[in-house]
């Protein structure tokens, strides 16, 4: 392997080793070998397989530590691929020269203040794993085109904008598990337009990713998907803690798409299993299409939980959401707004202590200009307004629900509200506790109230 020192790296924090490593993978035999030390750097140290065939970065069991002195990544892995994930669009010199480039084993810090960690630009199943990278302004940056990418078991902590950054670029078939990606100041994973494809992110720590000062605090997260002019498609996020601070901006899970109707630049999204909280925010999607929120703990929105502007096919099913235990007195608003939605399913969830809404309007479950919303077969606890609001909507059918208050303080106002322009409502078959201002209030025209069970 080419051993940095061998080719006049000193590794003492001090020295600029920048000419040295650039020299052990330009004349050595494709692995930088970086043993214990730290190793400044002043610019990109390049990795180009089209140049030097297969390559890669070791350290020695987390001994090694790059740091980087000057703007922009320190290490930068070119290759050429041009095609996609099958078979038949692989160029022979991407299987004999390129595919699989790994850095795996070291620690790279920024010290400039536009350094990054990694960038990869038109690679082929390139593998991060046992890596930490800190103080960078990216951790891990996308460029142009990739496929097959896998980040592992890594570290990517304290970055000044974004942990892992897919930047405009053609990205199929990603896999992020096992990692902590936390107090990252804009998000801990980022999209920004491009063409996405085929990403799991599954099993890992996301936390604290907020603090960025620049424009645009509202799109800060945890996770965070904005293709405006883009794509966002077959995305799994799962088993995944993903939590911030109540006086964060932003959103847990934020993603927003191409404003069109029908919407089709967000689809074929899977948010389950999870435990996400403690943000303005946890969960926003805007101009979405086929999503499914399922099986995950919600908790502790500061302004709302889940938001849902303009979008249709959602399905919102079994998630424990919005309940706090009942020694932790928070003052978060908690609740569901839905607004100019269609098609969306909310089946089986538990909702306890929200407070979205006010005198006028709102409820745990706000839904307002939207059409064929479903709420059924769920636990709508002690809400400070109401259960269920629904205003200029029509064909919702509000179904099966329990809808009451537990505690000694009485404050609801109606179980179920339907008002507005709306027509075509159906209110059937929910249990409900009678507030201040009456049980279930059919405002709307033709909205049919029948077979509910009032205590």
């Amino acid at each position: 392997m080419s051993l940095a020192k061998h080719f006049g790296a000193i590794g003492d924090g001090i020295a600029d080793d920048t000419d040295a490593l650039q020299h052990a993978v330009d004349d050595g035999d494709g692995v930088l070998e970086l043993s214990k030390g730290t190793y400044r750097i002043t610019r990109s140290i390049v990795l180009d397989s089209r140049k030097h065939g297969y390559l890669g970065v070791r350290g020695d069991q987390g001994t090694g530590r790059v740091v980087m002195a000057g703007a922009g990544p320190a290490l930068q892995i070119i290759g050429d691929h041009q095609g996609t994930a099958t078979p038949e669009s692989f160029k022979p010199h991407t299987w004999d020269r390129e595919r699989m480039p790994m850095v795996t084993g070291l620690e790279i810090l920024g010290e400039h203040p536009d350094a990054d960690g990694i960038e990869l630009c038109r690679t082929v199943q390139a593998t991060i794993q046992n890596v930490l990278i800190r103080r960078c302004r990216h951790g891990v940056r996308l460029v142009e085109r990739n496929r097959n990418f896998v980040l592992n078991a890594s570290h990517i902590y304290d970055c000044h904008d974004t942990g892992v950054f897919f930047d405009a670029c053609n990205l199929h078939q990603v896999i992020i598990a096992a990692c902590h990606i936390s107090y990252c100041k804009r998000a801990g994973i980022r999209q920004l337009n491009g063409d996405v494809h085929n990403i799991q992110i599954t099993g890992n720590d996301i936390e604290y990713n907020s603090g960025y000062e620049g424009p645009g605090q509202e799109l800060t997260g945890e996770i965070v998907l904005e293709a405006r002019d883009g794509i966002i498609s077959e995305y799994t996020i799962a088993s995944n803690t993903i939590q911030a601070t109540l006086d964060a901006p932003g959103a847990n899970v934020l993603i927003l798409g191409k404003a069109e109707d029908p919407p089709s630049g967000i689809r074929l999204v899977a948010i389950t299993g999870n435990v996400l909280g403690s943000r303005d925010r946890n969960i926003v999607i805007e101009h979405g299409s086929r999503v499914s929120i399922s099986g995950n703990t919600i908790y502790g929105g500061q302004r709302l939980n889940c938001e849902f502007r303009h979008s249709r096919y959602i399905t919102f099913g079994s998630n424990s959401c919005f309940s706090r235990p009942a020694s932790y007195a928070s003052e978060t608003t908690d609740g569901m707004l839905l607004d100019n939605c269609v098609g969306c399913s909310l089946v089986g969830n538990v909702l306890n202590d929200c407070r979205l809404g006010d005198e006028q309007g709102g409820g745990a479950i706000t839904i307002r200009e939207s059409q064929d919303i479903a709420v059924s077969g769920s636990q709508i606890l002690n809400p400070s307004k109401r259960g269920v609001d629904v205003v200029d909507s029509s064909r919702c059918n509000i179904s099966g629900n329990s809808i009451h208050e537990t505690g000694e303080v009485k404050q609801m106002l109606a179980a179920i509200r339907v008002a507005g322009k709306g027509s075509g409502n159906w209110v059937h078959g929910n249990s409900v506790t009678v507030g201040s201002r009456g049980d279930i209030q059919g405002e709307a025209p033709s909205t049919r109230v029948d077979g509910n069970h009032v205590i």
